[in-house]
């Protein structure tokens, strides 16, 4: 399980599919950051590129700062609720009406 900041940002990236280059756009960071991030335990993000990072790889910032923690269905859910709360209400109304129907097939 990793712990180090460098070690989850690499285990997350990679399980998304996400390329050094894929992850530094979608965070407006460098390619060499990015790899710094991954392999330098001496760099040390702002919290606005650790919020990016966070979000771009669907875990908390928390999560992603505590050494001991793994991420757990709380640690998703609480990333998938953020993301919820910043789409348009069209969408969030088209998604609880998702959600309203699978829940019927039970």
């Amino acid at each position: 399980m990793p712990s180090s900041l460098g070690e989850k940002i690499r285990k997350h990236r990679q399980e998304k599919g996400y390329s050094l280059d894929q992850l530094a756009e979608l965070t407006d960071s460098s390619k060499s950051y990015v790899w710094e991030l991954e392999n330098r335990d001496t760099r040390k993000p702002s919290a606005e590129k650790l919020t990016r990072i966070a979000q771009a790889l669907s875990v908390t910032t928390d999560y992603l700062l505590d050494d001991s923690a793994a991420p757990n269905e709380g640690v998703l859910k609480e990333a998938f609720f953020r993301k919820f709360n910043k789409l348009d209400p069209e969408d969030q109304r088209k998604i609880e009406q998702l959600i309203d129907v699978w829940g019927k097939k039970r």
